[in-house]
């Protein structure tokens, strides 16, 4: 009898990790879908997520946004880059700088309107959206940084980091 009880409790226990969904810090469930899984691209193939870029857009450079931050804040342009890094549970933001080794800027996707695939990181971006400047609360800076891996250069004595972002409408993505 204590065999059959603890096979089935055994059997319990299994079953609720396999049914159990991946959780975030603030207790939500991870999404995973097509546009998040990992891609296996060849040598310059391409990928699009969103919405597709505009013609005659016009375009920054991250290095020179954070000289000024306010001449480009809420006015359309696109950007073009390197992926730094990427979330890693959900791919619903990336860092990208215009090269490799320069400074980056977090980049976001609406309210997660859509994804990117979790292997990212490498990729040469194109995105087009608006650069903003808010405050993160310490709540948000933490989830961030522990579930995703964000990385911020200066955070204010309360743990609040005050961050230019920019938020995409669309983004092509490229392997090199």
């Amino acid at each position: 009898m204590k065999r059959v009880i603890g096979t089935l409790m055994a059997v319990a226990v299994f079953a609720a990790v396999g049914i159990a969904q991946e959780m975030n810090s603030k207790g939500e469930p991870v999404a995973k879908n097509e546009q998040n899984k990992p891609v296996e691209l060849k040598k310059g193939e391409t990928i699009y997520r969103g919405q597709a870029l505009a013609k005659g857009v016009s375009k920054a450079k991250v290095e020179k946004v954070f000289a000024d931050p306010s001449k480009y804040a809420d006015k359309t342009v696109q950007v073009e880059g390197v992926i730094v890094r990427s979330c890693k549970k959900e791919g619903c933001w990336m860092e990208m700088a215009d090269k490799e080794g320069g400074k980056s800027v977090r980049v976001t996707f609406g309210d997660h309107a859509f994804f990117i695939p979790l292997n990212a990181a490498g990729m040469k971006v194109k995105a087009q959206g608006v650069f903003k400047t808010k405050v993160l609360s310490k709540e948000q800076v933490d989830h961030l940084i522990n579930d995703d891996g964000a990385v911020f250069e200066n955070r204010n004595a309360d743990g609040t980091v005050t961050e230019v972002s920019f938020d995409a409408t669309g983004v092509v993505l490229t392997k090199i």
